[in-house]
């Protein structure tokens, strides 16, 4: 194509770009409901520009209330809203849908985007997860309420994500401790992990640092604690051994279990005598 003809065609295409943004800008102005209306659910339901469908459509809703067309000008709103990504808005329009119009074909998917749009509104695991938690909510009672929904995979999805999320957050929260040497906080806090995630993927390396920092703890303690805290440390490994057999980290726990079994026989009280110690796990 010559430079003639692309600047030609360039031309009309901002020709017609004018023209689209001058009709636009006179539909806003406009007074006339119903052409406002369906301009909004032609850019709508043309996927042309959920921008200014949204833009038309909100100082319509509260002009069509009564009519028939306001129950799809108010779904198409809030979803216009998702579409654009903003989801704390979808969110509220999708609720506040599906509770006015509980008997509407739409009520079943408006509940369903709402529960979506807090899914997508939910942070990334390192910050503060109140959303991720408003959103695992919102899919459950939607579960509930709905079991037989036909967006019920794509919810229980959605649930499992946020579950990893808060899994993830919560592991590395625990393992923090480890990392800063507070051994007595990291064994609380892996301690509530396994109690709070029994079936997590990062069940074997929470077990281990759990032993790790119990021995740690017991290691680095007073005189009179150091007994009672490595037959903790001991309790820990038997524990992990058990769960994880084949653990990679096993040669490496059984190093400091023969340390913490060591010091136990070697610092037995004299009432004890000769007492066997705990066998090691095989």
């Amino acid at each position: 194509m010559s430079v003639f003809r692309l600047r030609v065609v360039a031309l009309l295409m901002s020709t017609l770009l004018l023209g689209a943004c001058s009709s636009y800008q006179k539909l806003l102005k406009s007074t006339d409901v119903n052409k406002k209306y369906t301009a909004a659910i032609d850019y709508y339901e043309n996927k042309q520009d959920y921008y200014k469908a949204g833009a038309l459509l909100e100082p319509l809703i509260p002009l069509l209330k009564g009519r028939p067309e306001a129950e799809k000008a108010e779904f198409y709103f809030a979803n216009t809203n998702y579409r654009q990504r903003n989801y704390t808005l979808s969110a509220y329009y999708f609720d506040q849908f599906a509770a006015t119009y509980p008997a509407s074909p739409f009520a079943e998917e408006a509940e369903f985007m709402h529960a979506k749009s807090l899914f997508k509104d939910s942070p990334e695991f390192e910050l503060d997860q109140t959303n991720t938690l408003a959103a695992l909510e919102s899919i459950q009672e939607f579960l509930n309420r709905r079991p037989e929904s036909k967006f019920r995979p794509e919810a229980e999805g959605m649930s499992n994500e946020l579950q990893k999320k808060l899994d993830v957050k919560a592991f590395e929260a625990a393992k923090l401790y480890y990392s800063l040497r507070y051994y007595q906080s990291a064994v609380v806090a892996l301690s509530g992990f396994q109690q709070q995630y029994p079936s997590s993927p990062y069940g074997e390396q929470v077990a281990y640092l759990k032993f790790v920092s119990q021995y740690e703890l017991a290691r680095e303690s007073v005189e009179n604690k150091q007994r009672e805290r490595y037959a903790e440390a001991v309790a820990f490994y038997q524990a992990f051994v058990d769960a994880f057999p084949q653990s990679k980290n096993l040669k490496e726990a059984e190093q400091l279990y023969d340390a913490a079994q060591k010091f136990l026989k070697e610092n037995q009280p004299a009432s004890e005598g000769a007492t066997a110690t705990t066998p090691k796990a095989q």
